[in-house]
């Protein structure tokens, strides 16, 4: 018989084996009623990671197969080649690190066309805040002079890297910070970056779907590798791929 019921979590040391994630949901492990840095830290050194919508508990998730993206895999095409070139051509144009965390994840959580609302709450910005201040969570940013036009956040445990979520006010300001970051990542020795949902757009980009015994066994190799310095800084690209 499938497995339907989930476990009720009290603490974050109640995380269950993800082996227990449901078939349907897929990927469907546990759900609690509160989120912080402590849940956030427990949940992805163990491959889980929290999505639900607002009014809802909250809900985590262990899915198979995993979204992940190699970054000797990265796919760097045409047209993003072009706005990249296009982007270093531009004057007071810089995709910068770690220099503002909340703003990244507040763009993130605005109203999309198409969206009914967004999972990036109030009490989750909290969440991933207290996580960026214990550095531990991350942001990549687009500046346009002053103006924030696009950029992504993630976490970071060791050298595994866990994509979150990314945001564009012009056409594709995401995804030329994205590649800026796969690339400084791939110079400091990281070799994976879990992308969770396999979604076209980064499925274009060169990621592919692991089982979960993959993808943990990847997990647990990269996260006792060394911490990256993560003090803010601009990214320079230094390739001849573009």
């Amino acid at each position: 018989m499938t497995k339907t019921t989930i476990p009720w979590l009290d603490s974050p040391g109640e995380f269950p084996s993800t082996a227990l994630a449901l078939e349907y949901p897929p990927g469907l492990l546990a759900a609690s009623m509160e989120i912080n840095a402590e849940w956030l830290e427990a949940s992805y050194a163990r491959g889980i990671f929290p999505w639900y919508s607002q009014g809802e508990p909250v809900l985590w998730w262990s899915t198979s197969p995993r979204a992940v993206l190699y970054t000797a895999e990265f796919k760097l095409h045409r047209s993003l080649a072009k706005a990249i070139r296009k982007m270093h051509d531009t004057p007071g144009s810089a995709i910068r690190l770690n220099t503002a965390f909340e703003r990244v994840m507040r763009a993130c959580a605005a109203p999309r066309p198409g969206q009914d609302g967004t999972w990036i709450t109030e009490e989750v910005i909290a969440a991933y805040t207290t996580l960026h201040q214990r550095g531990l969570a991350h942001s990549i940013e687009h500046w346009q002079g002053d103006q924030l036009i696009g950029g992504l956040y993630c976490v970071a445990l060791g050298k595994m890297v866990y994509g979150e979520s990314m945001f564009a006010t012009q056409t594709d300001a995401s995804k030329v910070a994205f590649a800026h970051f796969v690339y400084w990542l791939k110079s400091q020795n990281v070799h994976i970056i879990d992308c969770q949902q396999a979604t076209g757009h980064l499925m274009s980009m060169g990621a592919r779907t692991v089982s979960r015994k993959v993808f943990e066994t990847e997990m647990a190799n990269s996260i006792v590798q060394p911490t990256l310095n993560w003090e803010p800084r601009e990214l320079k690209w230094t390739y001849d791929q573009t």
